[in-house]
């Protein structure tokens, strides 16, 4: 089986998922060691939580904190991870980039007391088929389409000079 041009072009246009990015913070202490970031359970939207930065607070002992995430792996297996040992006289504070964890995600200060603030990004997509163009954008896409399937002249070879003798 093979595609005509015109069912290519409408394969083309499967919508893009759709992201929106909020910002994300919590504090672990001895008091609240853990917090467990849970996305709605929309069928349409996935959660993910893209963790930037963790630091030690206002009033930190002299001590190791370390913090550790619990996620699932690829396997659907839960696993835990230290991602972080600070201590205020040496390494108050870590940046993890974009660390990205997909929902459900549980942080927990596995040593120390805190206070440690954990923060970055919550992360949803969604898999909507609406689109954000407006009609105008989508009459533009079609004529632009068009222009594309019009064909052009063919091509005729240069003709060569003779020369004189």
């Amino acid at each position: 089986m093979s595609f005509t041009d015109e069912e290519s072009s409408v394969l083309q246009h499967t919508t893009q998922p759709k992201m929106e990015s909020f910002l994300f913070t919590c504090e672990l202490s001895s008091k609240v060691p853990f917090y467990t970031f849970q996305g709605d359970e929309e069928e349409d939207l996935e959660h993910f939580l893209e963790l930037r930065t963790i630091c030690l607070g206002v009033g930190a002992k002299e001590e190791s904190n370390v913090v550790e995430v619990m996620a699932i792996n690829h396997l659907g297996k839960k696993i835990s991870v230290p991602i972080a040992n600070l201590h205020i006289k040496c390494l108050p504070m870590v940046s993890l980039g974009e660390f990205e964890l997909k929902a459900p995600v549980t942080l927990r200060l596995k040593a120390g007391t805190g206070p440690v603030s954990v923060s970055g990004l919550h992360l949803i997509v969604s898999q909507n088929e609406d689109s954000d163009l407006s009609e105008e954008e989508e009459e533009e896409e079609e004529e632009e389409e068009d222009v594309e399937e019009e064909e052009l002249p063919a091509v005729k070879p240069a003709k060569k000079k003779k020369k004189n003798q």
